[in-house]
């Protein structure tokens, strides 16, 4: 692997903090990989210390515990007492406030870090990261001239210059309205594989971590949760703070139940288990829990939003308290005449008013269960 992170630890509180285990460390133990090549974004509430990892990755923070590598090189292990500085790294920054030197222009900010070159290299490589994120006729220009996401461009590019070997971004898009931030997301993925950059990227915002990174981190209070694909992290979150955090979805009470009962009620069902929710049987036949996985199967099941249908045929009968316009859909919040509330992806032709009841089904195709109320 490329990068290496191994059960590094980045704490800031006091030693009579600690000693009283007041408060936690602001990274915890994390670790990860990244092969040579891959982007990774790791993505948390506020304060959960996804900047404080990046910021130790760089050389800004000092490990309080753990190890840090790329390739075969160490930068950093607590335990060797071994911290290499910054400067040494050959890491990349961009950070959200792009830090342009307003009295040069586009291209020599963007040649900023390669003035040990010889000029003709140093104007070659210059124009060649102005083409690459799409601004070979922007030398000239003073920053002020450009846009927030073109000026966002100038710092990937100067970034990218000096050819580091990793390169680490800290919400470079925060301060960006959200159509742009969407879009400079796909492009800055185009533009790191385009020049084979590993990548570390901080976000809070998750469609920018699923359009940018191969693997995506879920942190929270120090502790990374899962490290895993988009696909995987949405569908098979290992924790219920991952299930909560990403996507939209409630949890609803749940009875895994087994015997001739479940085996009559779905064909089929993995050793004849099933998940009996207020939405009717689910079963998942690859990965459905056995029965004696929770004390008399009891649980909670995760049910997001585009796990229900809208079905004025359905059995089933909820009242529509909320309705968010999307555009092509409403996100419309639930309420079962069991108490239940759900949340539901409704395709905005069927424009439903607060207040009425609609018919709904659940089509679960992944069934992802956590221990009743945890």
């Amino acid at each position: 692997m490329f990068l290496q992170i191994e059960q590094a630890s980045v704490d800031y509180r006091s030693a009579a903090d600690v000693r009283a285990a007041a408060g936690h460390a602001a990274v915890d133990s994390v670790s990860l990989t990244l092969a040579a090549g891959q982007i990774g974004v790791l993505i948390g509430p506020s304060g959960c210390g996804k900047t404080s990892l990046l910021r130790a990755v760089a050389g800004l923070e000092r490990l309080s515990g753990g190890r840090i590598a790329i390739g075969a090189e160490v930068l950093s292990d607590r335990a060797a007492r071994h911290h290499l500085p910054p400067e040494a790294r050959r890491i990349g920054m961009v950070f959200q406030d792009y830090a342009l030197f307003p009295h040069l222009d586009v291209a020599a900010n963007v040649a900023f870090g390669i003035n040990h070159l010889p000029a003709g290299e140093r104007r070659e490589r210059t124009q060649k990261m102005l083409e690459l994120v799409g601004l070979a006729d922007a030398g000239r220009r003073a920053p002020h001239q450009l846009s927030g996401g073109q000026q966002q461009r100038v710092a990937l590019a100067r970034a990218l210059a000096p050819q580091p070997r990793l390169m680490l971004l800290d919400e470079p898009f925060s301060s960006l309205d959200v159509d742009l931030r969407e879009r400079l997301a796909i492009e800055l993925r185009a533009i790191l594989k385009a020049a084979g950059t590993t990548a570390l990227f901080v976000t809070h915002d998750q469609l920018e971590a699923f359009a940018v990174g191969d693997l995506i981190g879920v942190m929270n209070a120090g502790k990374l949760e899962q490290w895993d694909d988009a696909y995987t992290l949405y569908h098979r979150p290992l924790t219920r703070f991952v299930a909560d955090f990403i996507g939209h979805g409630v949890f609803a009470p749940a009875q895994i139940i087994a015997g001739p009962q479940a085996e009559s009620a779905v064909a089929g069902a993995r050793n004849n288990a099933i998940v009996r929710t207020p939405l009717g049987d689910l079963v998942d036949s690859a990965e459905c829990p056995l029965p004696d996985a929770y004390p008399d199967g009891k649980c909670d099941v995760l049910l997001r939003a585009d796990d229900i249908i809208h079905d004025d045929a359905a059995p089933v009968q909820a009242r529509i308290e909320r309705k968010s316009f999307r555009g092509a859909e409403f996100l419309y919040t639930l309420r079962l005449r069991s108490g239940e509330q759900v949340l539901a992806h409704v395709p905005s032709h069927h424009d439903h008013q607060v207040g009425e009841w609609i018919g709904i089904r659940a089509e679960v195709d992944h069934v992802v269960t956590f221990e009743r109320g945890g």
